[in-house]
């Protein structure tokens, strides 16, 4: 597996070593061992989420203030624009963001560490996103900043306006939303 630091250097690009022939491909999606040599420390994944989205859907940016959740993210169908904001206040790079292209075809996945907010955007006609989480999600916990809060300032690829929920259209911004304690 290739294992990219990204700007942020603790969200990480990792590649798995895809084999091809004539009948296909096959790689391995996770191995615990791999995985937690490549980021240097024991992760414990608790659930596992598959969610399908149509072309423009944006979802995030969501974190929770409490059981923070690290993620191990691919797509399994279709591609997105993944994004991981910093949320950490003691931070270099509190506020800041990286955003990577996750799909079926490059199999790339991203793994976003506590203290991040995520959120991605689909550019295919549909998309099949998968992840792993560090800790189960707390409705009570969740919160969910703005996709474009112009401090933060993320270059989404898109056109026009994109498809969001109801909680993702009235989100807070980094200013005045509540972090982690």
């Amino acid at each position: 597996m290739k294992v990219t630091p990204l700007a942020i250097p603790e969200v990480l690009l990792l590649e798995p070593r895809v084999f091809r022939d004539e009948r296909g491909f096959f790689f391995e999606s996770f191995n615990q061992a791999v995985f937690e040599a490549a980021i240097g420390t024991k992760v414990d994944f608790v659930q596992d989420n598959h969610c399908h989205s149509i072309r423009n859907v944006l979802r995030g940016l969501h974190y929770q203030v409490r059981q923070a959740q690290g993620k191990l993210v691919h797509v399994v169908s279709g591609e997105v624009f993944d994004v991981a904001v910093d949320l950490r206040q003691y931070s270099r790079t509190f506020g800041q963001w990286v955003g990577e292209v996750l799909s079926a075809e490059n199999k790339r996945q991203m793994w976003i560490p506590e203290g991040f907010a995520h959120g991605f955007l689909v550019r295919s006609e549909t998309a099949e996103f998968l992840y792993k989480t560090t800790h189960y999600w707390a409705p009570a916990n969740e919160r969910c900043i703005a996709w474009n809060d112009p401090s933060i300032a993320i270059d989404w690829p898109i056109k026009g306006e994109p498809i969001l929920s109801r909680k993702d259209a009235l989100a807070a911004t980094l200013k005045t939303a509540e972090l982690f304690p």
